[in-house]
Protein backbone atom coordinates (compact mmCIF):
# COMPACT_ATOMS: atom_id res chain seq x y z
CA UNK A 1 0.00 0.00 0.00
CA UNK A 2 1.76 2.94 -1.24
CA UNK A 3 1.10 6.37 1.66
CA UNK A 4 2.47 9.85 2.21
CA UNK A 5 4.13 10.81 5.58
CA UNK A 6 6.13 13.59 7.05
CA UNK A 7 9.71 12.70 8.15
CA UNK A 8 12.20 15.42 9.92
CA UNK A 9 14.88 15.67 7.88
CA UNK A 10 17.55 14.53 9.64
CA UNK A 11 15.29 11.18 10.60
CA UNK A 12 15.18 10.95 6.44
CA UNK A 13 19.02 11.31 5.89
CA UNK A 14 19.53 8.96 8.54
CA UNK A 15 17.15 6.21 7.12
CA UNK A 16 18.46 6.65 3.61
CA UNK A 17 21.94 6.45 4.84
CA UNK A 18 20.57 3.44 7.08
CA UNK A 19 18.56 1.55 4.25
CA UNK A 20 21.63 1.85 1.55
CA UNK A 21 24.32 0.56 4.42
CA UNK A 22 21.64 -2.47 4.75
CA UNK A 23 21.15 -2.87 1.00
CA UNK A 24 17.37 -2.57 0.95
CA UNK A 25 14.87 -0.26 -0.45
CA UNK A 26 13.25 2.53 2.15
CA UNK A 27 10.08 1.08 2.11
CA UNK A 28 11.50 -2.10 3.35
CA UNK A 29 13.43 -0.01 6.14
CA UNK A 30 10.44 1.51 6.90
CA UNK A 31 8.57 -1.21 7.04
CA UNK A 32 10.64 -3.52 9.30
CA UNK A 33 10.91 -0.38 12.24
CA UNK A 34 7.19 -0.08 11.87
CA UNK A 35 6.75 -3.94 12.68
CA UNK A 36 9.32 -3.98 15.57
CA UNK A 37 7.42 -1.03 16.92
CA UNK A 38 3.78 -2.57 16.71
CA UNK A 39 5.41 -5.77 18.01
CA UNK A 40 7.20 -3.67 21.25
CA UNK A 41 3.67 -1.48 21.75
CA UNK A 42 1.54 -4.74 21.48
CA UNK A 43 4.46 -6.19 24.04
CA UNK A 44 3.96 -3.49 26.62
CA UNK A 45 0.31 -3.92 26.46
CA UNK A 46 0.44 -6.96 27.47
CA UNK A 47 2.79 -6.56 30.36
CA UNK A 48 0.31 -3.21 31.70
CA UNK A 49 -2.67 -6.00 30.97
CA UNK A 50 -0.69 -8.17 33.39
CA UNK A 51 -0.10 -6.21 35.75
CA UNK A 52 -3.52 -5.15 36.01
CA UNK A 53 -4.79 -8.50 36.49
CA UNK A 54 -2.18 -9.38 38.94
CA UNK A 55 -2.10 -6.07 41.29
CA UNK A 56 -3.89 -7.64 43.73
CA UNK A 57 -2.21 -10.53 44.21
CA UNK A 58 0.07 -11.18 46.83
CA UNK A 59 3.74 -11.49 45.63
CA UNK A 60 4.82 -12.27 49.20
CA UNK A 61 6.59 -15.96 49.06
CA UNK A 62 5.14 -18.60 51.48
CA UNK A 63 6.73 -18.92 54.61
CA UNK A 64 7.94 -22.54 54.77
CA UNK A 65 9.13 -22.49 50.85
CA UNK A 66 11.55 -19.11 51.71
CA UNK A 67 12.87 -21.63 55.26
CA UNK A 68 13.17 -24.42 52.25
CA UNK A 69 15.18 -21.82 50.23
CA UNK A 70 17.39 -20.26 52.59
CA UNK A 71 18.43 -23.94 54.14
CA UNK A 72 19.18 -25.15 50.16
CA UNK A 73 21.18 -21.67 48.90
CA UNK A 74 23.66 -21.88 52.68
CA UNK A 75 25.81 -24.79 51.42
CA UNK A 76 26.50 -23.06 48.53
CA UNK A 77 29.65 -21.42 47.24
CA UNK A 78 29.39 -17.58 45.73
Amino acid sequence: MKTAISIPAPIFKTAEQVAKELGISRSELYTKAIKEFLETYHHTDITRELNELYADESSQLDRELSKIQSASTQEEDW
